[in-house]
């Protein structure tokens, strides 16, 4: 790894950043950072109504510059249920679109502490309901057109909605890409996943970071351990999308995901696992020449091409 970046990793270590703390001057620079898109005939603003009718939930749909197909991609943004919002995700949406040559419905799901699980989930799992809405009036006969994908917590979230989906006898999208996936309720030092221990102190990422996300997210530890918020630990895995999960060499979350693949693969699913090595957590907001990003393109392109 460059030691320049390793040395900027280590300061975005720190302990003096407290997420608890923290969070909402962080999100304040992600919006300063970020701003408002500007206006483009790419990107189109709208919203779904929440089921009860509390609340709406904005929806960020990118264009890419060639469609090259049919199927879209509802993307769940990562931020450790805490942060990061449809604004900071816009450049990766719009890459991500643009690389792959599909449109991506972005989520801007509730964030906690305000709103704890499941209200964040339930955004996601709406959303997911509104995009088979719109499948169900462009083409009844092929609901299963469409891809999911969320990275980190987005990654999370994503796969919580798979399940909830087959739980509720709705149609699950025909393929999912988890990237670097959050699946285990456990971040301590005693978490049985050795990634945790050997990266979760000098790349960015941490286990107090990722402890403390899980904190705000599910104040409850009993809940904590239930499948919508550790997929891990779902008792029936079966009749899930066809799925890739990519993880990073130096992520703490590296082998949770990696478990969450083989988990999946031995319930009986189609499985793709990718590891992209001398990369960290977070890349997919890295630019679109970074190394770890343009291996990730060819490998979601290639998944999501083959039949």
């Amino acid at each position: 790894m460059n030691p320049f970046f390793k040395l900027i990793l280590k300061l975005m270590s720190s302990p003096r950043i407290d997420i608890q703390e923290d969070y909402q001057g962080i999100r304040k620079f992600q919006r300063f950072f970020y701003g408002t898109p500007r206006n483009s005939y790419r990107v189109l603003d709208d919203q779904i109504c929440s089921e009860d009718g509390s609340h709406e939930i904005d929806v960020r749909i990118f264009q890419p510059k060639k469609l090259l197909h049919s199927e879209p991609i509802l993307y769940i943004h990562g931020g450790g249920w805490v942060i990061g919002d449809i604004d900071s995700y816009t450049k990766a949406c719009m890459n991500l679109a643009d690389a792959l040559g599909r449109e991506v419905y972005s989520i801007d799901y509730r964030l906690a502490p305000e709103h704890p699980y499941p209200a964040g989930l339930n955004d996601c799992f709406r959303a997911a309901e509104g995009l088979l809405e719109r499948l169900q009036f462009i083409d009844p006969n092929n609901l299963s057109k469409w891809i999911i994908m969320g990275d980190s917590a987005g990654g999370n979230l994503a796969a919580a909605v798979s399940l909830l989906l087959r739980d509720k006898g709705l149609t699950v999208p025909y393929k999912q890409v988890l990237l670097y996936p959050v699946t285990y309720w456990d971040h301590s030092e005693e978490s049985p996943f050795a990634s945790i221990r050997e990266n979760g102190y000098d790349y960015g990422l941490t286990i107090a970071k990722i402890q403390s996300y899980m904190e705000l997210y599910v104040p409850d530890e009993a809940e904590r351990k239930k499948a919508n918020v550790a997929p891990l630990m779902a008792e029936d895995l079966s009749n899930q999308p066809e799925t890739l999960v990519i993880t990073a060499e130096f992520d703490p979350l590296r082998d949770e995901g990696e478990a969450y693949a083989s988990a999946l693969f031995k319930a009986g699913n189609k499985v793709r696992l990718h590891r992209i090595n001398n990369a960290v957590h977070g890349f997919i907001t890295y630019p679109k020449f970074a190394t770890p990003l343009d291996e990730a393109y060819r490998i979601i392109d290639d998944f999501l091409t083959r039949t």
